[in-house]
């Protein structure tokens, strides 16, 4: 019997690599436009090569763009690739198919919905709000909620402990492997792996379920509920 229903956010519910990948696209071009005498691409080459090394989700990457190509930050040029990123960001971040449609048929079934996800709290809920998805789990648990990322089993037993559940009642549906199908299973929990927003080329998931879509996932809670 499952009672609850453990999602990842980027490249589970909404297409996170797509919408990173335009919006740099167009902060470069925008910062081009605004007077960086460089061509587009390796802009975007040095931005990927400074969230390599802070992370993908690192906040003054422009910022740090700047001094390493100027020796200083350009405001022109700062605020032409922040404002260009953002209207990409609005224009691309989209959620997958059919998950509006599987989130409301879950709901239909009386199970309880949560997120976990290593993005920090304020990028993670705004975009859930910006989805629209906000108000539709019960628990929504980031990076800075636990201070550790998946696959440490902290964030998953936290979830479980808040809503009363033991991990044999829970279902976790991912796109990485070693850190959502891995942290959920190393303590009791069934998986489902999102092979729709697999980046890695995964040729082995190692999820007790792997779905194209995510509709296909109210078909795994009908039977194994019977």
């Amino acid at each position: 019997m499952i009672d609850l229903i453990i999602f990842d956010l980027d490249n589970t519910l909404t297409d996170f690599v797509r919408m990173k990948n335009s919006a740099i696209e167009a902060a470069a071009k925008g910062m081009v436009d605004a007077g960086l005498l460089m061509p587009s691409a390796e802009i975007e080459a040095e931005i990927f090569k400074i969230y390599e090394k802070e992370g993908i989700e690192y906040q003054r990457v422009f910022n740090q763009l700047l001094k390493n190509l100027l020796g200083k930050v350009d405001y022109r040029i700062l605020a032409a690739g922040i404002v260009a990123y953002r209207r990409a960001r609005e224009a691309t971040l989209v959620l997958y198919p059919h998950v509006n449609k599987t989130l409301v048929e879950l709901l239909k079934r009386g199970l309880k919905l949560a997120v976990i996800t290593d993005a920090p709290r304020q990028e993670a809920w705004m975009r859930l709000c910006y989805l629209q998805l906000h108000q539709m789990f019960d628990i929504v648990l980031t990076f800075e909620d636990t201070g550790v990322q998946k696959p440490n089993p902290i964030p998953f037993k936290r979830v479980l402990n808040e809503l009363g559940l033991v991990p044999g009642r829970a279902l976790m549906v991912g796109d990485w492997p070693e850190r959502d199908i891995a942290g959920a299973s190393e303590i009791g929990m069934k998986t489902v792996f999102a092979r729709y927003g697999d980046t890695f080329g995964v040729k082995k998931s190692g999820a007790d379920y792997e779905i194209d879509d995510l509709l296909e996932l109210v078909k795994i809670v009908d039977e194994l509920n019977g």
